[in-house]
């Protein structure tokens, strides 16, 4: 065991954030004050929130959709930054990540009301342009202005980034061995005091319970998994996905059971595990290659089975079935 172990004490921090909770462990000096750790960590979530939430009518986000088309619109740094990260990755794409999808999202019935056929029609047919297409960004300016009538919804990335804002502000306390997380999007700070990366479970894409499929280890890296199996809504008897196809305006009609990636901030791994899980294992696998991702595609068997396809160097460029992972 390193000597680093002996001189640092470890702590357990969470709090309420986006509808579930944040977590934060770390290692540090002994006689350290966890509370202001603690009021900075929830402000940082907090400010993320403030800036990107489509439950709050008064987020800055909220105020640009309102805001009229060709209209410059002065917007906070931090969602100005994961905007621009969301139109980059949905151009890398090929648009099946889209921060546009507001519309459609609300219209099947992931918001507050019930699904509506009505609406459904009209998010289609508003769906066919991806928001690239529709936003101009001035980056040395910070603004922004819809170029045509648009509805963002950043729920594929804004956790991922509230992940990534929790790591930052314990490097801002001098900390640097770390494992933080929002509902199961989780980042590490370095490797634990004895040496060892973070172990974290990939979860099997079972709705009855929580189980590990396998076992990832993670040292200054961050990993997202989107799937199937935790939000849904019943439409006419069918069960939907919340993963929408930016190409057809809907949710996913035969989507994989989970796709789990791993990147270098939570905000990237965040938003390729929904592009990854609209691909589906053939083309995302193939897309994940020319991007240099690490990717898991966890898939169904025609029982209740699950088969792995795997892609990168940190889960091995091939088939298998619960195969322990490995560092990156």
């Amino acid at each position: 065991m390193s000597k680093m172990s002996t001189d640092v004490t470890r702590h357990a921090l969470n709090g309420p954030t986006m509808g579930t909770r944040w977590s934060a462990q770390f290692y540090a000096a002994p006689n350290i004050d966890p509370a202001p750790i603690r009021a900075a960590l929830q402000a940082a979530v907090a400010e993320v929130d403030a800036q990107m939430s489509t439950w709050n009518p008064d987020s800055d986000l909220m105020r640009l959709n309102a805001a009229p088309v060709a209209h410059w619109q002065m917007i906070p740094s931090h969602l100005f930054k994961v905007l621009r990260l969301g139109l980059e990755i949905g151009q890398a794409s090929d648009g099946t990540f889209d921060i546009g999808m507001g519309d459609v999202v609300t219209a099947w019935g992931f918001g507050p009301d019930a699904a509506s056929p009505e609406r459904i029609r009209t998010a289609i047919t508003s769906a066919r342009e991806g928001a690239h297409k529709r936003l101009e960004l001035d980056v040395e300016g910070g603004r922004i202005r819809k170029t045509a009538p648009i509805t963002l919804d950043l729920n594929g990335i804004a956790k991922g980034y509230g992940v990534d804002r929790l790591a930052e502000t314990l490097r801002g306390f001098e900390i640097t061995a770390a494992l933080v997380g929002i509902d199961g999007e989780m980042r590490a700070l370095g490797l634990r005091p004895d040496g060892h990366p973070w172990a974290i479970a990939v979860e099997a894409p079972d709705p009855m319970r929580r189980t590990p499929h396998s076992i990832l280890a993670l040292e200054d890296a961050a990993v997202a998994t989107s799937g199937d199996y935790r939000h849904w809504v019943e439409v006419q008897g069918q069960r939907l996905s919340h993963t929408m196809d930016p190409r057809r305006g809907a949710p996913l009609m035969a989507p994989p059971a989970s796709v789990t990636v791993v990147a270098q901030t939570c905000a990237q791994a965040d938003a390729w595990a929904s592009a990854l899980m609209v691909l589906g294992a053939d083309h995302g696998a193939t897309l994940a290659r020319q991007h240099g991702l690490d990717a898991l595609f966890l898939l169904r068997d025609d029982g209740d089975g699950v088969h792995s396809v795997e892609v990168g160097r940190l889960f091995f460029d091939t088939p298998a079935l619960n195969v322990p992972l490995g560092r990156l």
